[in-house]
């Protein structure tokens, strides 16, 4: 992202809610719309293509709704920030579930929209911060694994979570698991720059693929990760600084 512009597309079937939210916005400075869709199936055309900073998104679209537009775009190298903008309250809590940044009700309100142009510019600048940080420590690499004698090159920011079993460290993404002979504790090294969090003395997580955080027994927990169905276990010793590291 440049520090001077935040790139952003409108999705949304309806021409005259594309047209006021494009007008609200040119009301911020730095804020350029690079493109317009009235469906999903062209938003996720011109995403791929423009690699924008901030989508805002209608839910419920002819096609392909908002909702899995979302959801796919996290198979994206280049993951947009999304708010979803709508005239349905429900989903609020679906979106979240997909890593929504922000969620605007129709009709927009000036004052909710500058709070979550607040929060675009904020998580913008931290991702930059994040970026510098990694390039100037020479983290900006892949993960090299071991696969059937191949040499797979994982990018850390895809890697849900990894655990130790037995002799192995399994890695795993939301597409597949990769088995490495590095110990666990080689790979917690080499990926200090990522926001990986220990949630128990096996296991730890990408913070930013979590998804639901679930009472267990005991006073511990249990994650979710976007895009894999099993729960990791957290341990009670672990919660509390899990969730100051979640929430805000």
């Amino acid at each position: 992202m440049s520090t001077e512009t935040i790139r952003t597309i409108i999705v949304d079937d309806e021409p005259n809610s594309r047209d006021e939210l494009r007008f609200l916005l040119g009301s911020f400075s730095g804020v350029h719309v690079i493109e317009e869709a009235g469906s999903a199936e062209k938003a996720l055309e011109l995403i791929v293509r423009h690699e924008p900073d901030l989508v805002f998104l209608d839910i419920e679209m002819p096609g392909m709704s908002g909702m899995d537009l979302a959801a796919s775009l996290k198979k994206l190298k280049q993951i947009p920030l999304i708010v979803f903008a709508t005239a349905y309250p429900d989903y609020a809590a679906k979106a979240f579930r997909v890593q929504a940044l922000d969620y605007l009700l129709k009709p927009f309100d000036e004052e909710d929209l500058a709070e979550t142009m607040n929060l675009v510019k904020a998580r913008l600048r931290e991702k930059n911060e994040n970026s510098e940080t990694r390039i100037s420590q020479g983290r900006t690499g892949r993960l090299p694994v071991d696969d059937h004698g191949r040499i797979v090159y994982v990018v850390p920011e895809d890697i849900s979570y990894f655990y130790r079993e037995e002799r192995e460290t399994v890695i795993c993404t939301p597409a597949r698991e990769y088995r490495s002979k590095m110990p666990m504790k080689d790979l917690e090294d080499k990926l200090k720059p990522y926001r990986f969090f220990r949630t128990h003395k096996s296991y730890m997580v990408n913070l930013d693929h979590v998804a639901e955080l679930i009472p267990w027994m005991n006073g511990a927990y249990q994650v979710k990760v976007e895009g894999r169905s099993e729960e990791i276990p957290v341990s009670r010793n672990y919660v509390k600084a899990l969730r100051e590291q979640l929430e805000l």
